[in-house]
């Protein structure tokens, strides 16, 4: 064989991949890959791209973030960059979120924190990359919108699964083709100590059939939330009656951490309640008690709400060394998490509660959260219920202020 033809070999796509990771025949509209962490869905989209400017001049992309755009699909290990040969790797004009292609193709770059970008944008083929992630519905909506050009558009979804409406709603779309696939099936291309040391610790769990086998959950039994439970609701900033920030904090900030419980809510002049933002986060006492005082600054809140059971005192004066004047209130758990967590589900259960985006990871602990029975992480849901009492003046707490 020919240095040339080894070349060719190397970059042929074909060839490599497993049948799960070429686009399936037949007439539809959408492939939904929902596949486990390490599946090769990067790779898969990366080189679906490829395929398709070959056929068509407009072949778009939406990642979760701009950074994620970048990193993950663009530039990363198996991104468009690294997976084109040299004479088919396209010019990536960042400042444009652009990449040209040598043929005269091109590919727009949108993120799905950005929905207003996509109204208006027209595509003839499209990869959506995490679209379970993505915080605005919107973005999607915007997305198919635009899916309009011929011949035939087509877009292909790549994402490890939740049980959003969005997943739902494509797993029951006719015009959807889903493959789905676990981690393990590209285990020859992965760390084996990764599989020894990560993958085995979730076997068995509900997080390891989310995110090793890609299924699609259902609703937790005995969870206190429901998905259906859960709307979205926008509130206007001058319609925002009372906002505080609640932060249940960890213990340490190491790798294996928790993380520490950060949540922006509001009370709104309707009488309901808004979870405005999740800004959970695994940083050292002082870089989220800067990130919280941060978030009462923007948001203009009234107050913070801090958990005081882990920390004690430490919690209050780390966040007063940041910002001394800000306004601020310990709490201390004397009872159970389902007696504090009860009453907060009732106002969701009675729709008296929105989420002003999509907050994948809270709503997924919430849906989770079986108080006599915790089986995972529950710091966004103890900052939530801490947020949405203070508002809403339930008293399953001793406080004081400080």
């Amino acid at each position: 064989m020919s240095e040339e033809d080894a070349t060719a070999l190397e970059y042929d796509w074909r060839f490599w991949a497993r049948p799960n990771q070429l686009a399936p025949p037949g007439d539809w509209k959408y492939w939904l890959i929902k596949a486990g962490r390490g599946f090769g869905k990067t790779r898969s989209g990366a080189e679906w791209v490829r395929e398709q400017v070959r056929q068509v001049p407009i072949v778009n992309l939406i990642g979760a973030t701009v950074d994620d755009a970048r990193d993950i699909m663009i530039e990363g290990e198996s991104g468009i960059l690294a997976i084109c040969p040299k004479w088919e790797r396209p010019e990536y004009v960042a400042q444009k979120r652009l990449l040209r292609w040598p043929n005269g193709a091109k590919s727009l770059i949108f993120t799905a924190d950005e929905p207003e970008r996509l109204r208006g944008k027209q595509h003839q083929r499209l990869w959506a990359d995490e679209l379970a992630a993505w915080r605005y519905p919107e973005a999607w909506d915007q997305a198919i919108l635009g899916l309009r050009l011929k011949p035939d558009p087509k877009a292909v979804i790549t994402t490890t699964p939740r049980p959003t409406p969005i997943i739902r709603e494509l797993m029951a779309d006719p015009e959807c083709v889903v493959t789905a696939g676990s981690s393990y099936e590209n285990r020859r291309n992965l760390d084996p100590s990764w599989f020894r040391k990560i993958i085995r610790k979730y076997e068995g769990t509900r997080m390891g059939r989310q995110e090793i086998y890609a299924e699609v959950l259902s609703d937790f039994p005995g969870a206190l939330w429901q998905r259906e439970m859960i709307h979205q609701g926008e509130l206007r900033e001058e319609d925002r009656d009372r906002i505080v920030v609640a932060i249940d904090p960890a213990v340490t900030s190491n790798e294996e951490s928790d993380e520490t419980g950060i949540m922006v809510c509001a009370k709104g002049v309707d009488g309901r309640y808004y979870v405005l933002d999740d800004l959970t986060c695994r940083l050292s006492p002082h870089g989220w008690a800067k990130r919280a005082v941060n978030a009462y600054h923007r948001y203009g809140a009234d107050r913070i709400v801090a958990e005081t059971n882990n920390g004690g005192d430490m919690v209050l004066e780390t966040i007063k060394h940041i910002d001394p004047e800000v306004s601020l209130k310990k709490v201390t758990a004397t009872r159970g998490k389902r007696v504090r967590a009860e009453p907060i589900a009732a106002l969701y259960e009675q729709g008296k509660v929105s989420h002003a985006l999509a907050f994948p990871e809270l709503e997924d602990q919430m849906c989770s959260f079986v108080p006599d029975d915790v089986i995972g992480p529950d710091d966004r849901v103890d900052a939530l219920v801490w947020a949405l009492t203070e508002l809403s003046g339930t008293v399953e707490h001793r406080w004081e202020a400080f």
